[in-house]
């Protein structure tokens, strides 16, 4: 009489585990599937958290996600459909917190539209020349970083007393000769270059 091999005894184990533990496949599409805690399914902004600096547009390997500023606002686009779900964007944000991959994985649809999402944040501009500085969230988040350091930059300092009430915010002087008043005021590096050596 041949005895059983080790392998069939194995065998045999996978068979009755398989009949009191059940199968291991889920129910899906029919019952939601709940996936692991670190699966990397859609990714969402978070709309508090994000400061609009455009370092996820930056790392994105498919460039998926699109960085559009327009007449007051920077708009950031992010297309599902393109999307690989590698995580850059999420492992690149500054704020650790402004772009989160979800658990979220069934995102099949027909229609193209409903594949992207998107947010936009008030920009910053010199207020001298009119040119695009940055993302004023992304200014008041650096402000919040440098805490007291931050008073030795007037840039800075405005962007804080204005966000407390302090300071007004004044309507742009394009193409305006440089005064003396304007070493206090929000400017791009060409314009405060133009001041401190008309000063």
């Amino acid at each position: 009489m041949r005895l059983p091999s080790l392998l069939q005894f194995r065998i045999l184990k996978e068979v009755f585990k398989a009949l009191f533990t059940g199968p291991y496949t889920t129910k899906f599409p029919y019952k939601p599937h709940t996936p692991a805690e670190k699966f990397r399914g859609k990714p969402e902004y978070d709309e508090e958290e994000c400061v609009g600096c455009g370092a996820c547009a930056e790392v994105c390997p498919p460039q998926c996600i699109d960085m559009v500023d327009g007449e007051e606002k920077r708009k950031f686009t992010l297309h599902y459909d393109d999307c690989i779900f590698c995580g850059q964007c999420q492992a690149n944000c500054i704020t650790e917190k402004g772009i989160k991959l979800t658990l979220e994985y069934d995102l099949a649809t027909f229609d193209r539209t409903k594949a992207r999402t998107s947010i936009e944040k008030d920009l910053l501009f010199c207020e001298h020349c009119g040119a695009v500085i940055g993302v004023i969230d992304h200014i008041k988040w650096v402000v919040r970083r440098l805490g007291p350091l931050a008073y030795a930059n007037p840039g800075l300092l405005l962007v804080s007393h204005k966000e407390l009430g302090l300071a007004e915010r004044e309507a742009r002087r394009l193409k305006e000769f440089p005064r003396r008043s304007d070493r206090i005021k929000f400017c791009c590096p060409k314009c405060r270059r133009e001041v401190v050596l008309a000063d």
